[in-house]
C-alpha cells in the first residue's frame, strides 16, 4: 500500500525525531538489561538506530493508528490513548519461559475497556528453550486468541538478543526451525497463525532472509518515513511500527488497511 507524506502536520508524529543513534557493530550486544526493558523494538533501536522527520506524517485515509506497550510504560492511561487516536494495541505478555508482564492485566483489559482492538506479544529467547515451549508459555499467560473481532492474533517478537550473541547462537537453519516450531505450536493451540514482529535487518541476518513464512502476517519494525524493503517472506506488511515514540504511549504503529480489515484480522 502506498503511503503518502504530508508536510507540516505534527499531530501524530510530533514525537518522531532522529535520536542520532548509530547502529551497533556486528555481533555487539549494546546493553544487556532486564525483561522489563525488552519491549518490541528495544534491541532494533540499539542495533539499527532510529530515524524520522518531525514535519512529516503519513496519511491516515486507509490506515489505522495504533501502538504497543509493555511494563516499560507502566500503568497506561487508556481513555487518554483512545482520545489521542489509538484504535489498536499490542501488549507484551511474556518473555522466554519465566517472565510475565506485571502490568499485563491493566494494559490488556484496560485497552479493551475503551474499545481498542488488542493483542498480546511474546519476546522470543530462542536460546533458552524450544519454540514449542515458548509458544505454550505465551498462550498459557495471556497470548491466546478469540475470534470476536476484538482480539488480534498473538505476535512473536523476533529481534536481536539483549543478553548475548545477536542470533542467539543459532545459524539460519536453526533459527528458521525454531520460529517454525513456535508458529506451528501457536497455530495448533489457537487455530490461528501468530503475527511475526521483526526488522528486515534482523530477518536477513538471523534467518538468511528465509522466504517460507509468507502466510504469517508481518509486523515490521522500521523507524523512518518509509516502510522500505521487506523481508523475503512477505510482499506487504500487516502492521508497520514506524516510530519508537509519539502521541501514543509506547511505540507508534500503522495497520495497513481500514478499520474493517483490522476487525477482520481479529475475527478470521
Amino acid at each position: 500500500m502506498k503511503h503518502r507524506l504530508i508536510r507540516g502536520v505534527a499531530a501524530i508524529a510530533a514525537g518522531i525525531v532522529s535520536c542520532g543513534q548509530a547502529p551497533a557493530s556486528a555481533g555487539e550486544n549494546p546493553r544487556a538489561t532486564g525483561p522489563e526493558d525488552h519491549y518490541a523494538g528495544s534491541q532494533i533501536e540499539r542495533y539499527e538506530g532510529t530515524g524520522g522527520v518531525p514535519d512529516l506524517r503519513y496519511s491516515a485515509e486507509d490506515q489505522v493508528l495504533g501502538h504497543d506497550v509493555s511494563s516499560h510504560q507502566g500503568v497506561v492511561d487508556w481513555p487518554g490513548a483512545s482520545g489521542a487516536g489509538a484504535r489498536f494495541v499490542y501488549v507484551k505478555a511474556t518473555e522466554g519461559v519465566t517472565y510475565t508482564n506485571p502490568q499485563f492485566i491493566q494494559q490488556y483489559d484496560g485497552s479493551h475497556s475503551v474499545g481498542l482492538v488488542r493483542g498480546a506479544y511474546h519476546f522470543a529467547l530462542p536460546d533458552v528453550s524450544s519454540g514449542a515451549a515458548q509458544a505454550n508459555y505465551f498462550v498459557d499467560h495471556g497470548g491466546g486468541w478469540a475470534g470476536d473481532g476484538k482480539t488480534l492474533p498473538g505476535a512473536l517478537d523476533a529481534e536481536y538478543n539483549p543478553y548475548g550473541e545477536t542470533c542467539y547462537g543459532k545459524d539460519a537453519a536453526g533459527m528458521v526451525a525454531w520460529i517454525r516450531d513456535f508458529v506451528g505450536t501457536y497455530h495448533a493451540r489457537t487455530g490461528r497463525a501468530p503475527m511475526i514482529y521483526t526488522s528486515t535487518g534482523w530477518w536477513r541476518r538471523c534467518t538468511g532472509d528465509n522466504g517460507s513464512f509468507g502466510d504469517t502476517p508481518l509486523w515490521l519494525a522500521r523507524y523512518d518515513t518509509q516502510v522500505g524493503p521487506l523481508p523475503a517472506s512477505w510482499r506487504t506488511q500487516t502492521i508497520w511500527q514506524f516510530a519508537n515514540h509519539g502521541a501514543l504511549p509506547g511505540d507508534q504503529n500503522w495497520f495497513n488497511g481500514p478499520m474493517d480489515r483490522l476487525r477482520t484480522l481479529a475475527r478470521d
